[in-house]
């Protein structure tokens, strides 16, 4: 497709420096923050499937899933309240993430990634005593307050810490980070539902203190980034932060370049103001479309509703609940096939074969569902065959996000932005993704009724949409330092109409083509 690469995987500069133990173990115990957010993307679906906790705290979803034989079987789960329990948590962590982005930029990533483990923490506390819906929202509130901390943080200083080389891989870890929470949620789930007296659900819901501690634990350990000490003047810190991480002790090129950086991003008071200057036009689009993207490919009414999604079709309590800890299982395991290949294929490979993988796999279920389902949501008799094949198809669409959209949409909006509007611009990344979480959290179930299984065929036409949006419009990103990706966008057929050869000039001005020229555009930091 037009629009695609061209530039190799590098645009000039090579910093010394390989990764080194210290930078492997930093980055690993930051990206615990992922485990938060997908232990919760797991919990919340599988408890909202157990008869006891529906029976406490949503009485009528209770009678129409299990009483109730004249409902449709699309419609048993449609419940506004029962929604509202599911995302509130994502339209907290929205507001959280545009607060997070002030403390990430004035107090350090540390700071805002130990506060958001404290607030989860919190919040789970809360839920595992809940004693009524209003309880089990304020609990849901607190950990969508932590999620936004630590997915506005994270990621930032994964991709500042990391050796540009190694850049995709360690920010991959991440995603593989939320992947293990979902696998450990559901898993909990599905014993948890065993235990007799149906109080199971506190120790689902309670249990987010656990994954809440690690990070907790991991950001007191953590050191911060050289970026963040050198944008609070620690520039002796900085340094020898930066020759410890790089495991060089040549590595004045890279500091000038990230002092540099610092002193253009002073010069910034509105940073959010700064963001709609024409040279942004392009990562600001990527940064507002990927997180949009990644929602609409509908695999969060998977994640969180597998369980759900699992009973409509036919199956039962424990096998719905089994079905998804499957389904957590390749969602792990697929993400390391992008840890191992998004700095060797690039980025734009794995986002245009995810794209087609889950294309296919949509269309597929849809048909498959329809056929023996109908409108009306009785498939009698579901042969144990015809539902193992739903499940994996499933698996195949849940495998091509975690190596694709998954990763790559945490990724790329973290290592696309200069550094004096990395904050403001990962704020603006976490809150689109977590608008267009809790849009899709709050439509799915009166979706799902209303449109029955034709619901897959509808993000099926996102899917067309955003692999034809890669293919011309994004240029890969692999193994290019973060200092230099200003030169990415000036040699792509599009966006160098918007990103001038010399940031001195006019923002309105025309490029004079090619790559080269200084000043504040072009400097970056990682």
């Amino acid at each position: 497709m037009a629009g695609g690469g061209g530039i190799g995987p590098s645009t000039g500069k090579a910093y010394p420096g390989e990764l080194t133990g210290k930078v492997f173990i930093t980055c690993i115990v930051a990206a615990m923050g992922g485990l938060i957010f997908g232990y919760d993307i797991g919990i919340s679906g599988g408890v909202t499937s157990m008869p006891s906790f529906l029976k406490e705290f949503f009485p009528e979803v209770y009678r129409r899933e299990a009483l109730d034989k004249t409902t449709n079987q699309y419609c048993k789960f449609n419940s506004t309240t029962l929604t509202m329990f599911t995302s509130s948590l994502y339209l907290a962590a929205l507001l959280a993430s545009v607060i997070a982005s002030t403390v990430t930029r004035k107090l350090g990533r540390r700071p805002s990634m130990l506060l958001g483990g404290c607030l989860f923490c919190t919040g789970g506390i809360v839920n595992g005593f809940a004693r009524n819906v209003a309880m089990l929202i304020i609990g849901r509130v607190l950990l969508g307050f932590g999620i936004g901390f630590a997915n506005q943080s994270v990621p930032l200083y994964l991709s500042e810490m990391a050796p540009y080389k190694s850049r995709g891989a360690l920010n991959v870890c991440f995603q593989l980070s939320i992947t293990i929470g979902i696998l450990c949620a559901n898993t909990l789930n599905y014993f948890f539902s065993k235990i007799s007296g149906g109080w199971g659900w506190r120790l689902s819901l309670g249990g987010a203190v656990v994954p809440a501690m690690i990070f907790i634990v991991g950001s007191l350990c953590l050191p911060d980034t050289p970026n963040s000490l050198i944008e609070r003047g620690r520039h002796e810190e900085a340094k020898d932060r930066l020759q410890k991480i790089r495991g060089v002790a040549m590595v004045d090129e890279e500091f000038n370049d990230m002092v540099a950086a610092s002193e253009e991003s002073k010069k910034v008071k509105h940073p959010w103001v700064n963001l709609l200057r024409r040279k942004y036009r392009p990562q600001l689009t990527f940064a507002t479309a990927i997180p949009f993207c990644q929602q609409m490919t509908g695999v969060n009414v998977i994640m969180f509703y597998a369980p759900v999604l699992f009973k409509t079709i036919g199956f039962g309590d424990e096998a719905s609940l089994m079905s998804a800890v499957i389904t957590g299982t390749v969602n792990c395991f697929s993400t390391l096939i992008s840890i191992a290949t998004v700095d060797k294929l690039g980025r734009r490979f794995l986002f245009l074969e995810g794209g087609i993988q889950m294309l296919i796999s949509q269309i597929i279920i849809a048909a498959a569902i329809g056929l023996k389902f109908g409108s009306n949501g009785n498939p009698g008799e579901l042969p144990k065959w015809y539902a193992s094949t739903v499940v994996a198809f499933i698996c195949v669409f849940v495998s091509a996000f975690a190596w694709s959209w998954g990763p790559l949409g945490w990724l790329v909006p973290s290592e696309i932005f200069p550094l004096e509007v990395r904050s403001a611009a990962q704020s603006i990344n976490v809150s689109v993704n977590m608008f267009f979480t809790f849009f899709i959290a709050q439509i799915f179930l009166p979706m799902l009724c209303a449109f029955k299984y034709g619901l897959f065929l509808f993000f099926a036409v996102f899917m067309v949409a955003m692999t034809i949006f890669i293919g011309f419009l994004f240029p890969e990103t692999k193994g290019i330092p973060i200092e230099e990706m200003a030169g990415v966008w000036r040699k792509h057929w599009y966006w160098k109409k918007f990103v001038p050869s010399d940031d001195n000039k006019a923002d309105g001005q025309p490029p004079r083509g090619g790559g080269g020229g200084g000043g504040e555009g072009e400097i970056e930091m990682s």
